[in-house]
């Protein structure tokens, strides 16, 4: 090789090419790891040197070089990648390794205009030098290279155009942790502070990708779900379809009730016109949705709901399908079918559904929701109505019709509506609960907007993070880790704007929050449990039992310094009525497991003195938030011990916690026999959850005759899920011959590409 070639540096420099320079930054960085070879790294490398080359993108091949070698023999692999990632992410933030001081950093971030300039209006520069004493920029190098690559994907600050980053991962944490306890009483906050970066920059805590990334920013908006419910007029479909924009374009997934809008054929202006029905106005709310990027942080994305005995619901259970043409087809939103304990009846006894347009019988979907004896006595008294437009189907065809689509897409989900008001925080006689949000988590009240200024109307925002089951030794933890948690998230509602009048009346009324769990795969295979067997049963009880508890006892504790939320009268906790009280008895002839907290203490503080927080529980998929933390999405079984995760940044592979040690514990998801098991501990879960639960359903074809998964497999399973007392389910996944171990960014599964034979 020529001894006098040129390196072009970062800053344009040029100097010789220095071959040692580039072996001991890999020598750094496999330091301590096992099973891993610098020079395997170098020779897979096969750097083609030529003058001028650019320092960058030798980096960058070694780091492309080193990411290629992990495996489930040499997992290690993916921390040397992620120390030579965040060795090259440095060098393009600050110019060296070693990070600014704190208060240089956030003054010139602030004078580039990539900081709220509250920052330094709120904090003088001895508090700023105070926490920066509380950051150890060493925690950088506990992140695998799956996180490395998220993070500068989605989180990091930067200039998405010429991709420029301008800050590493320990400033992002301790910014989010002072903007978030800015408005604290001087004396505190700064424990606060150096308490809540400690539990999210050790991942004990994990953030979702709206704080991550806009926390510290100019940009003030960080609920990640946003439910917003369509009236039957076009004042509200346009209030809705300007909400819509406004929430997309500000990073929040939305979920769309859109169950009020009149069937086709329906009478207009007193038989003026006839109504053109849901598919038009359906396709207006889509491209809202997907007019904006989100920031390049994510796409725009929503759910909409709407009820199974709707008139129009053939033709809207097939809108993802791929058959059929533009006209009669909305493939870019996915689909959440509300159902309730009638039509399941319906389904177990043979009998038919009766569709009706919701315009035509007054009060029976107001009642779907608030009252489920008055829902089932107006929808018979509509069925014998003779002068009342409704068609009849088994309702064994109209369930497979469904199931069938939701096989095909893995995309059309289910809403228990039932379940999200009798088993639910809010009273449903006032504040009942009509939908859920995009990845079905989230259930809170909602009520139409007329108009995009309309007060009276009320679209919920649900505010997450999600505890690292895998990163707490013992339930006692959850205790200071509730508090920080729920105090964080409850000042963010404070210190977020809100671009439409009916969020922010709805969200100081009932301040929502949602919090949920990650890493739930590795918790079970570190304490030898599985999700098929029912040795997870107990520990999941006592688990959720802790987290519901400590998060109730740290709103009641705000709730004692800030008063309770306004809108407290409204929730069934103002009663004394707990999940304990109104959970699916079902689940107590699986699981005997006894109650271990003081629930009894707590129900009479919450009712003395309130709590702070309507909602405090959600689990959510946690896709790509896991990987920050290296942990396993949110309560699934991994694919595979290493998982390829395929996002817009490219392959990522990712190995599961504790690997050597514990490779033989983890259930993988098509080891699982069924979806028996899992089901059962979602319902467990469900106990104590006041919101809902991303849960999926798996199949593999080929357990079955002709490698088809039979209808009434399908059927038993839902049946399954609401006798247990699900809430909603997500995803349908379907092994379809394809890498078992890859996995979309955001939880973008198989069955996608309508895998699934039936």
């Amino acid at each position: 090789m020529n001894k006098n070639l040129l390196v072009t540096k970062r800053s344009g420099e040029k100097e010789p090419l220095n071959l040692d320079k580039i072996h001991r930054v890999v020598a750094w960085a496999a330091e301590g790891l096992d099973h891993v070879s610098v020079s395997q790294v170098e020779l897979r490398s096969h750097i083609q040197f030529y003058d001028g080359i650019r320092t960058d993108d030798i980096h960058e091949t070694i780091i492309k070089a080193a990411a290629d070698l992990i495996s489930e023999e040499s997992p290690d692999y993916q921390y040397l990648a992620a120390r030579l990632a965040i060795f090259h992410l440095r060098k393009i933030a600050f110019g060296q390794f070693d990070p600014p001081k704190l208060f240089d950093h956030v003054s010139k971030m602030v004078d580039m205009g990539k900081y709220d300039a509250h920052i330094l209006q709120d904090y003088t520069k001895e508090e700023l030098d105070e926490a920066d004493s509380y950051i150890d920029h060493w925690r950088d190098m506990s992140f695998s290279y799956g996180a490395v690559k998220q993070l500068e994907g989605k989180y990091l600050v930067q200039n998405r155009v010429t991709q420029e980053i301008y800050e590493s991962p320990q400033f992002l944490y301790i910014l989010v942790a002072l903007c978030l306890f800015s408005k604290y009483p001087k004396e505190t906050r700064l424990q606060y502070v150096k308490g809540f970066y400690d539990a999210i920059s050790t991942f004990k805590i994990s953030l979702p990708t709206p704080i991550m990334s806009g926390v510290r920013t100019p940009t003030r908006q960080f609920s990640s779900c946003v439910l917003i419910e369509c009236g039957d007029s076009l004042d509200s479909i346009n209030a809705t379809t300007s909400s819509i924009v406004r929430y997309v374009s500000q990073r929040a997934g939305i979920g769309i009730n859109a169950g009020r809008i009149r069937a086709v054929g329906s009478t207009i202006r007193g038989g003026e016109a006839k109504h053109t029905g849901c598919i038009p106005f359906y396709k207006h709310f889509q491209t809202a949705v997907k007019c904006c990027s989100q920031g390049g942080v994510r796409g725009g994305a929503a759910t909409l709901f709407y009820p199974i005995w709707h008139l129009e619901v053939e033709s809207l259970l097939v809108l993802k399908n791929n058959r059929g043409v533009e006209e009669n087809r909305v493939r870019h939103m996915d689909y959440g079918v509300q159902i309730n304990r009638l039509m399941y009846q319906r389904l177990i006894k043979g009998g038919d559904i009766t569709l009706f347009s919701p315009s035509d019988v007054p009060g029976l979907y107001d009642a779907f929701f608030e009252d489920q004896n008055r829902f089932e006595t107006l929808y018979q008294q509509y069925e014998n109505d003779p002068s009342i437009r409704k068609r009849k189907v088994k309702a064994v065809d109209l369930f497979s019709l469904m199931m069938q689509e939701r096989a095909g897409t893995g995309r059309i989900y289910i809403q228990n509506v039932d379940h999200c008001n009798t088993h639910s925080p809010f009273d449903p006689a006032v504040a009942p609960v009509r939908q859920s949000n995009l990845c079905l988590e989230i259930a809170l009240p909602t009520k139409p907007l007329n108009d995009i200024n309309d007060e009276n109307g009320e679209i919920a925002l649900c505010t997450l993070s999600a505890f690292n089951l895998g990163a707490i030794e013992s339930l006692d933890e959850l205790k200071d880790l509730s508090e920080l948690a729920v105090r964080a998230l409850d000042a963010l509602l404070d210190y977020q704007d809100y671009p439409i009048k009916a969020a922010k009346i709805a969200t100081m009324n009932r301040r929502t929050l949602g919090i949920g769990v990650i890493n739930y795969a590795y918790y079970l295979a570190k304490n030898n449990a599985k999700y098929s067997d029912g040795s997870g049963k107990a520990l999941t009880h006592r688990t959720f039992e802790a987290i519901q508890y400590y998060l109730l006892q740290a709103s009641v504790k705000l709730a004692k310094e800030f008063g309770a939320c306004p809108a407290f009268n409204e929730t069934t906790y103002s009663k004394g009525i707990l999940p304990i009280d109104t959970y699916k008895k079902d689940l107590d002839a699986i699981c005997n497991e006894p109650l271990h907290l003081d629930w009894e203490t707590l129900r009479k503080d919450i009712v003395t003195y309130g709590l702070r927080n309507s909602t405090l529980t959600a689990l959510m998929p946690s896709e790509t938030s896991s990987q920050i933390s290296n942990a396993t999405n949110g309560i699934e079984p991994p694919r595979g011990l290493v998982s390829v995760k395929a996002s817009k940044d490219g392959i990522l592979k990712q190995v599961v916690p504790e690997y050597d040690r514990l490779k033989d514990k983890y259930e993988l998801l098509w080891d699982m026999p069924g979806n028996d098991g899992y089901l059962q501990l979602v319902g467990i879960m469900q106990k104590f959850v006041d919101q809902s639960i991303s849960a999926n359903t798996n199949y593999d074809p080929s357990r079955f005759p002709n490698g088809r998964v039979p209808m009434n497999q399908l059927l038993k399973d839902l049946l399954t899920a609401y006798k247990f007392g699900l809430k909603t389910l997500y995803y349908q996944n379907t092994r379809d011959g394809a890498e078992d171990a890859q996995t979309a960014d955001q939880g973008a599964d198989d069955c996608a590409g309508g895998a699934c034979k039936i």
